[in-house]
């Protein structure tokens, strides 16, 4: 919770410390220009990266293997989107680099060893009362659930 007001107080007040510093640099209407045409870059890269990942989701999908690195793409570039939309100068750094496939290859890595830690710790929660209480529920029906508390790694 302190790091989420941390992030919204003081991202906002860092990007208009720097848009303030390069306006004083070049002028305001420089400044503008530059937010407003990294936003119109950003987006339409992240168009063309998103369309590219749905293109490799459906042929591992038609190769009938699971997109985990394709899912994990889509994420990133998405978020990289939203923080391109973003006005400033730090954001749009943090959004092309979730976009630009060189960068995010490197930073797919890292989220992914970070889930995996988390999940092999077993500090990885995603709704597991529920799952759990329904794991418990049906193991008397037979069925198969899969529990995120089983979980490994294949490769």
């Amino acid at each position: 919770m302190v790091k989420l007001i941390l992030l919204f107080t003081l991202v906002p007040l860092t990007e208009l410390y720097f848009l303030i510093k390069v306006g004083e640099y070049v002028g305001l209407g420089w400044t503008i220009l530059l937010v407003a045409s990294t936003g119109i870059v950003g987006i339409s890269l992240a168009k063309l990266q998103g369309l590219a990942i749905i293109g490799k989701t459906k042929l591992t999908l038609a190769r009938a293997k699971m997109p985990k690195d394709e899912l994990i793409d889509g994420l990133l570039v998405l978020l990289g989107a939203a923080m391109l939309l973003t006005p400033g100068l730090l954001t749009d750094l943090a959004g092309f680099s979730l976009i630009i496939p060189l960068t995010r290859v490197r930073i797919r890595s890292i989220v992914k060893n970070k889930f995996k830690g988390k999940i092999i710790s077993g500090s990885f929660n995603f709704g597991t009362s529920t799952i759990n209480q329904e794991y418990s529920q049906n193991k008397e029906d037979d069925e198969t659930i899969i529990d995120i508390d089983d979980y490994q790694e294949i490769d």
